[in-house]
């Protein structure tokens, strides 16, 4: 004997499906899940009896069309980033999915600077994405222009200008507090070494380097300081230089750098701390393989990723954001400063 076996398939049903069985538009249906729009008291509790006793889900569609959103936000890298900035975004790219994802948005990832826009405007422009992250931020910055232009929500890691929502750690105040401990060492010659001027962090970080000559009654000699360094030939230059100069210490701007510099007195086998003293303003895995070690500061750069999308979250959800979130930082002591 044969026995027919009904199996139970459970369906998903549609914002359509619940329309159609209760009789009631689907924009009366989306109004009721998304709680906006005018729609009376006793049919949104009808629809969401029906929706709970169907045990109801709305897909990430429904849901963008019941809130008028993508559930996108845009992680924004400049157009000229360096290979030796990729480490750093990247872990604030992890902080930032990791956030992104715990509130159902999903990142998508576009170029942008001052010389092309197109991929952002593209985004914005065509409703794909609802917020956006800048990963970083020069002076006179024409992306951050054109997203004030359309007022389109968003967040800037790195400093910006003053009118911007921004997220960074306290560049000024770390590296005034290492270049103060340096000076506190008995350093009286400290060169400074750093790349593009117009990059809104290394101008917080020499006003670092600046206010901690002023802190401690000093003043710092301008010769001493080299900015818009880039490639090794230039840096092995200035190191060149400023051992001309009777440098006694080496501070570089970030770590790319700092190799660098720790290359160049290797070959010119001077010794470290015994000749000269280097530390970097930002340290990364790439210096884990130095010998001595080096006296660095500290990030998180997971940490600003995560903050970043929690304020964007706010200024996408309407709420007033203004002004600076500034995270904090580690001063590290090594052998290189000893």
């Amino acid at each position: 004997m044969l026995f027919e076996v009904e199996e139970k398939v459970d369906k998903k049903i549609t914002i359509s499906d619940i329309a159609d069985a209760l009789g009631v538009s689907k924009t009366t249906v989306s109004r009721a899940i998304s709680g906006k729009g005018r729609i009376g008291k006793e049919t949104k509790a009808k629809i969401m009896k029906y929706i709970s006793e169907h045990n109801y889900t709305p897909s990430a569609i429904a849901k963008a069309l019941a809130n008028s959103t993508t559930y996108n936000i845009s992680w924004v890298v400049p157009g000229d980033y360096s290979i030796v900035e990729l480490p750093f975004f990247q872990r604030c790219l992890n902080g930032v999915t990791q956030m992104a994802s715990s509130m159902e948005y999903d990142v998508i990832i576009t170029t942008a600077d001052n010389d092309d826009l197109g991929q952002l405007q593209r985004a914005v422009n065509n409703h794909k994405v609802d917020g956006v992250i800048l990963s970083r931020t020069t002076k006179n910055d024409a992306v951050v222009k054109y997203l004030q232009e359309v007022k389109m929500p968003f967040v800037a890691i790195g400093m910006a200008e003053e009118s911007v929502v921004q997220i960074d750690n306290d560049h000024l105040a770390g590296c005034k507090e290492l270049t103060s401990l340096l000076i506190f060492k008995g350093c009286n010659n400290i060169g400074l070494i750093g790349g593009n001027s117009s990059y809104m962090v290394n101008q917080k970080r020499l006003s670092g380097y600046m206010e901690a000559y002023e802190s401690t009654g000093r003043t710092y000699d301008e010769n001493m300081v080299y900015l818009d360094v880039d490639g090794v030939s230039r840096t092995e230059q200035v190191v060149k230089e400023l051992l001309d100069k009777k440098a006694d210490c080496i501070i570089c701007m970030d770590d790319s750098i700092c190799m660098h510099v720790l290359n160049k007195l290797k070959v010119e086998g001077v010794r470290i701390p015994e000749d000269i003293k280097v530390a970097s303003f930002y340290n990364s895995s790439v210096l884990d393989m130095y010998s001595p070690s080096i006296s660095t500061l500290n990030f998180n750069a997971a940490e600003i990723g995560r903050e970043a999308f929690k304020v964007l979250y706010d200024l996408m959800d309407g709420r007033q954001i203004f002004g600076k979130t500034l995270l904090g930082y580690d001063v590290v002591l090594k052998e290189s400063t000893k």
